[in-house]
C-alpha cells in the first residue's frame, strides 16, 4: 500500500528505501532522510505503525514518503516490495536493509524452528530485497547499501542463540557484497550497534540514559551516507559509551 497513487519520477533529493520503518531505529533515520530534503520508499510489518510513520515525516517535512506493508521475511513478500519499489521510481540512491528481530536463547535449548525465524528476518530479507533492486542501481552505476548488523556479528555473547548467528550471516553477506559492488561504484556499509534504546528495552528496566538513542544510529549512517562518491566506510561499530549491557 502506498500514500501515493501514481509512479514517482525524482525532482529533487534522493529516492531512500528503508525496511523496518515503523519505529525504532528504521523510523529514526526515515526522519533523518526525510528531514533532508529525500523521497522514502518504507517497509514494516505493521501497516499501522508505518502508515502514522508515513503520514507524520509527509506533513513534518513535507516530503514524499511511500510505504508498503510486508512481512520480509517471506521471500515472495520481499520481492513484491522491491519491484512495488522499481514500479514507483526509476532510480534507487540508498538502501537501508534494517529489517530485523531479536529473540534470546541459547543454542542447545531455544525453541525449534527459532534459527530459520532469525535467518528468515534478519539474513534472507536482506538478501532477496536487495537481489531485486540491485540491476536497477548496477545500471546507473551507483549507490550506497547499508546492512543494519549487530554487535552480535562480531563476538558470541551469553543468551545470543540463532540470533547472533543470522547477524553473523548478514555480516558475511555484507563483505562479499562490498568486494561483489566495487566494480559498479555501489558502497556497501554494515552497521553494528550495540545496545538502542528501542521497543525491546522498554520493559527491560534499564536507565534509556545507559543505552544509546536510535538517533545515534540513524545519524551515523546519514553521515556516512554524505562522504564524496571515492569514499566509503565499510564498517561502523557504535556501542553505548559505558560498554555492552
Amino acid at each position: 500500500m502506498s500514500s501515493q497513487n501514481s509512479p514517482f519520477r525524482r525532482q529533487g533529493g534522493l529516492n531512500v528505501v528503508i525496511t523496518g520503518a515503523g519505529k525504532g531505529m528504521g523510523k529514526a533515520t526515515a526522519d533523518k532522510f526525510a528531514a533532508d530534503g529525500n523521497n522514502l520508499f518504507i517497509c514494516a510489518r505493521n501497516e499501522k505503525e508505518l502508515s502514522e510513520t508515513a503520514k507524520e515525516l509527509e506533513a513534518k517535512y513535507n516530503c514524499k514518503v511511500f510505504y508498503f506493508s510486508a512481512d520480509l521475511s517471506e521471500k515472495r513478500s520481499a520481492q513484491e516490495f522491491g519491484n512495488w519499489v522499481l514500479k514507483q521510481t526509476s532510480q534507487v540512491d540508498i538502501l537501508i536493509n534494517n529489517a530485523g528481530q531479536f529473540i534470546p536463547g541459547s543454542i542447545y535449548n531455544e525453541e525449534d524452528g527459532l534459527l530459520e525465524k532469525m535467518i528468515g528476518i534478519n539474513l534472507y530479507a536482506a538478501y532477496n530485497l536487495t537481489r531485486i533492486l540491485l540491476p536497477n542501481m548496477m545500471d546507473k552505476k551507483q549507490g550506497h547499501i547499508f546492512n543494519i548488523c549487530s554487535i552480535a556479528a562480531l563476538k558470541a555473547y551469553a543468551n545470543g542463540g540463532s540470533y547472533s548467528i543470522s547477524k553473523f550471516a548478514l555480516m558475511g553477506f555484507s563483505k562479499n557484497l562490498r568486494e561483489e559492488l566495487k566494480p559498479y561504484n555501489i558502497k556497501v556499509t554494515a552497521v553494528y550497534p550495540g545496545a538502542v534504546y528501542t521497543s525491546s528495552w522498554y520493559a527491560s528496566g534499564v536507565s534509556e540514559s545507559r543505552i544509546m538513542e536510535a538517533s545515534d544510529i540513524a545519524d551515523v549512517i546519514f553521515a556516512s551516507a554524505k562522504l564524496s562518491p571515492q569514499a566509503c566506510v565499510e564498517d561502523i561499530v557504535i556501542r553505548p559509551q559505558l560498554e555492552d549491557m
